[in-house]
């Protein structure tokens, strides 16, 4: 039997019993779609912490303070991350893969401009080097500079939070605001940089760390952090290497059990987040295949019905002259064609359903995934229509025609 002849008798079998066929059809869709949706959610869950993770600063590697111990009235001590510690690691020589080193010292303020309060979550007394490491960008205006922080200039950079909250969306440049009663001059705002899971990025006031110390936090024992940009992501093992080294020997550390620092590689960190996603991904991919699984049961169980009910019809078709081959071919055209229009349209609402928000994640459609899911539709067809098929082709014509 030529295939033509296959796939109108195919499509005269699907249009003979619709609801039926609606419902195989329907079961086979809904795996399709949840393959490519879930996997969506899975890619864009990545594709999101890897951006925060990016936001954070470009090949950022961070040192902060690690307890090593108690102190008296049980007080945890821990180590004091100094200027000593700064310009030893700013040594390109002792770090030739450390590109830019910024320290940074957070403290608590309250802002007021006009009537306006607000306290934000950042303030942050740092070094012009901060802009490049932490991955800050102007929006208008300026950033701090060299010179500000060596004629200790009361001058500060605030995020979009803050000029919404304190400005009320006028312009700040040139304006001047008390910080916990001190005057600092609005020099630039920042772009928004969002928030990283944990903290919004744009809560933020910064200034030079000189004025800083001199009329907000006073001269600390230790820098709450020092921020360092790695030369590129290829080398950021390498530029912490190096910087444990240094720290190493500036900290009187003789092993890294007594390390009285810590050191977060943003490398480390985005690779730890890229495994647990793929597992998360792999995981919710899985799980849509036993959806697609169900259908395919679907797909041979109306196939086995399909069958019996046209037992006579076959038994016809072999006592004129129907072959084996021309029946099973019948029967698994039909049974592909279910799956085949099931993908199709399975697809489609996965490409339609990844365009709105699932629990909070922006989905982001693998091409691969609707590729794997429309073949393994069509297989699920083959595979699942091949036992039915061939089950017809098996009667025998005198007991196929005797049957009611």
């Amino acid at each position: 039997m030529i295939p033509a002849e296959n796939l109108r008798i195919a499509l005269q079998g699907i249009l003979a019993n619709r609801l039926r066929s609606g419902l195989t059809i329907l079961g086979v869709l809904i795996g399709v779609a949840s393959v490519i949706l879930l996997v969506a959610v899975g890619t864009g869950s990545s594709a999101a912490i890897q951006s925060r993770i990016n936001g954070l600063g470009t090949n950022l590697i961070e040192v902060t303070p690690q307890p090593t111990g108690f102190g008296p009235g049980g007080v945890t001590t821990a180590a004091n991350l100094t200027p000593e510690d700064v310009a030893a690691l700013s040594s390109r020589s002792a770090n030739p893969d450390v590109a830019a080193v910024a320290p940074v010292l957070s403290c608590s303020v309250t802002a007021t401009w006009q009537s306006t309060s607000y306290s934000p979550s950042q303030c942050l007394g740092t070094t012009s080097a901060y802009e490049r490491v932490g991955n800050y960008h102007i929006a208008s205006g300026e950033f701090f500079t060299r010179q500000d922080e060596r004629t200790h200039a009361a001058v500060a950079v605030i995020g979009q939070t803050v000029l919404a909250q304190l400005f009320h969306g006028q312009n700040a440049i040139g304006q001047s605001i008390q910080l916990n009663g001190a005057t600092f001059q609005v020099i630039g705002v920042l772009k928004s940089k969002g928030t990283n899971g944990a903290q919004n990025q744009d809560d933020v006031i910064m200034a030079p760390l000189s004025a800083v110390e001199d009329l907000l936090s006073g001269y600390p024992s230790s820098y709450t952090r020092i921020a360092i940009e790695a030369v590129s992501p290829a080398r950021e093992s390498a530029a912490e290497a190096e910087i444990t080294s240094t720290l190493d020997t500036t900290h009187d550390v003789t092993n890294s059990a007594s390390a009285d620092f810590q050191i977060l590689n943003q490398a480390t960190l985005l690779s730890a987040s890229t495994s647990t996603t793929q597992t998360f991904t792999t995981l919710l991919a899985a799980v849509a295949a036993i959806s697609l699984l169900v259908g395919g049961i679907g797909v041979m169980n109306i196939m086995l019905v399909t069958v019996t009910e046209r037992t006579r019809e076959i038994g016809i078709r072999k006592a004129v002259g129907a072959r084996r081959r021309d029946l099973m071919g019948q029967f698994l055209v039909e049974a592909v064609l279910l799956g085949a229009i099931g993908g199709l349209t399975g697809v489609a609402a996965g490409l339609v359903g990844s365009h709105f928000q699932i629990a909070g994640v922006t989905p982001v459609v693998a091409p691969y995934s609707v590729v794997l899911a429309l073949v393994v539709s069509v297989a699920v067809g083959l595979f699942f229509g091949l036992y039915p098929a061939s089950r017809a082709a098996s009667l025998q014509p005198i007991e196929a025609l005797r049957h009611d």
